[in-house]
């Protein structure tokens, strides 16, 4: 039985929830807007939640379709009961609310190494070509630019096929060395895994002996297509399949030393309801089931993700491209803050200057340096920040230069992030803050181009091409800049914000 709930909105009130994906169009309440989430076919992270700015939640344990429409709110599931919560004050007392009764914290965040230095992915800069000698001259290159060394995520095709888990004697023939060398630099290092198999392989065929792979509703092996060909999927609600890949990666980190694991795919639009798995269950189900295997790694991350919210997993936003739109750098702070507000506090934003391949080598040839270091700088005070086209290659000496200092801020700031992880697996509160989060009643629940880092810090990146200066919207308080000057709130003033400026503030005391 389909069940639907018809919430009436309140004068001035705004939504957010759902899928990470519509964080761009967030608030919700402004104008029509629909999604659906059973299941999940966006690129992102997504929770059956949605919270208001007058205190109010919607949750169901299952996935639900929401639409806004004039001044009603239409939820619909055909699964679980529609659960709405009133009376708790603030988009910050709903959330608190919701998270206590629904996923609370366990007290566990990823690697500290994650939040306190860069991390550095080889995708861009190596494509395909994941080869031991270049993996190796990648990371000499980041410490000879004077850039801090951190996690180095190897992505894909380090290995042979997809399901064989080891490194290619080809192109890594010498793993465990390249591994210990990278260490001696100061780097941690994570490898790139999916849940695919490549079907005309000799592990396809054992694994389909065992009832390990997932079958389509006639009972045939489930081949599915995704960006990479086609191959078949693991049934990781078969516990011989999970204990499998779980052994396939036991074995990468005690032969060579291998620290975590980047786990790409998973995304509920490679699955079906009508699946024959294990366990029955549902595409979104699948999806979460793959997010499960992150908790065994403290070095882990992912892009795709079904609930799981409060626990112990990165979750990085979907590729972007090299566009100040909100195909690019546009969609960094309003998804960003889309995954705190349903649960994911560990979030890191796309590869500095966008991390979709394909459109960043159309660009390659005309990349927008400007926008290339307002990305460094609109990522250097989330949680997380990732390069993978190497910036000292890629831009000029001026433009790198600026790219350096935003990592090096990254770093000054990296204790205090390190603190505000840790207080979210306690708290369970998101790391960056939308403004309305924090300060409730002033106004702010349509700011979608700065944000809080905790409570004191408050960011404003610029994201508009050739723009040197910028409007920000000060809080009640003393805000002390990061260029010396300060600022009496509540007031909204421009504020001077030059190519080599990212503007942060503190509340009531200079930053130390």
């Amino acid at each position: 039985m389909r069940r639907m709930k018809e919430i009436r909105l309140l004068e001035g009130e705004y939504w957010w929830g759902g899928a990470v994906a519509d964080g761009i169009h967030m608030p919700f309440g402004i104008e029509a807007f629909s999604r659906g989430l059973d299941p999940n076919r966006t690129a992102n992270q997504a929770t059956p939640l949605l919270l208001s700015s007058k205190g109010r939640y919607i949750w169901s344990d299952e996935p639900f379709d929401f639409a806004f429409r004039e001044e009603l709110l239409t939820v619909e599931s055909s699964k679980g009961v529609i659960e709405l919560g009133e009376g708790f004050g603030s988009l910050r007392g709903a959330y608190r609310a919701i998270q206590e009764k629904k996923f609370p914290p366990d007290g566990r965040y990823p690697h500290e190494i994650m939040f306190s230095r860069p991390q550095y992915n080889t995708w861009i800069e190596l494509m395909y070509d994941q080869e031991q000698d270049k993996i190796l001259k990648y990371a000499e290159d980041i410490l000879a630019a004077g850039m801090p060394a951190g996690m180095l995520i190897i992505d894909c095709n380090w290995h042979d096929y997809y399901g064989a888990w080891d490194f290619h004697p080809g192109r890594i023939p010498e793993p465990r060395k390249m591994i210990e060398r990278l260490h001696e630099m100061g780097f941690h290092v994570m490898l790139w895994v999916c849940p695919f198999v490549s079907a005309d392989s000799r592990i396809y065929r054992e694994l389909l002996e065992k009832g390990f792979l997932l079958r389509n509703q006639d009972g045939t092996p489930a081949i599915r297509e995704w960006w990479d060909g086609y191959s078949a999927v693991l049934d990781l609600m078969h516990s011989g399949a999970i204990s499998w890949f779980q052994q396939q990666l036991m074995y990468l980190t005690e032969k060579y030393g291998v620290d975590g694991f980047k786990f790409d795919a998973g995304d509920a639009m490679y699955y079906e309801d009508t699946d024959l798995s294990a366990v029955p269950t549902s595409a979104n189900g699948h999806s979460e089931a793959y997010a499960k295997l992150g908790l065994d790694y403290p070095a882990n991350e992912y892009r795709a993700c079904w609930k799981m919210a409060g626990r112990a997993i990165a979750q990085r936003l979907s590729d972007k491209q090299h566009d100040w739109g909100v195909n690019g750098l546009a969609s960094l702070i309003p998804n960003g803050l889309a995954q705190g507000i349903i649960g994911y506090s560990y979030t890191c934003p796309d590869m500095i200057g966008g991390g979709e391949y394909r459109n960043f080598l159309a660009n390659s040839e005309h990349l927008d340096s400007e926008l290339f270091v307002r990305y460094a700088q609109c990522s250097a005070l989330f949680p997380m920040m990732q390069f993978s086209a190497a910036p000292w290659r890629v831009l000029d000496q001026e433009h790198f230069e600026y790219c350096r200092e935003a990592a090096k801020l990254h770093v000054q700031f990296g204790e205090r992030i390190r603190r505000l992880a840790e207080q979210a697996a306690v708290e369970g509160e998101p790391i960056i803050r939308m403004m309305e989060y924090v300060f409730p009643g002033n106004s702010y629940e349509t700011i979608v181009d700065q944000f809080m880092l905790g409570d004191r810090i408050l960011v404003a990146p610029v994201l508009q091409k050739g723009a040197t200066e910028r409007t920000v919207s000060f809080p009640p308080g003393i805000w002390f800049g990061d260029d010396g000057s300060q600022e009496e709130g509540p007031c909204t003033k421009v504020i001077k914000a030059p190519i080599n400026r990212l503007p942060w503030y503190t509340l009531n005391a200079p930053f130390n």
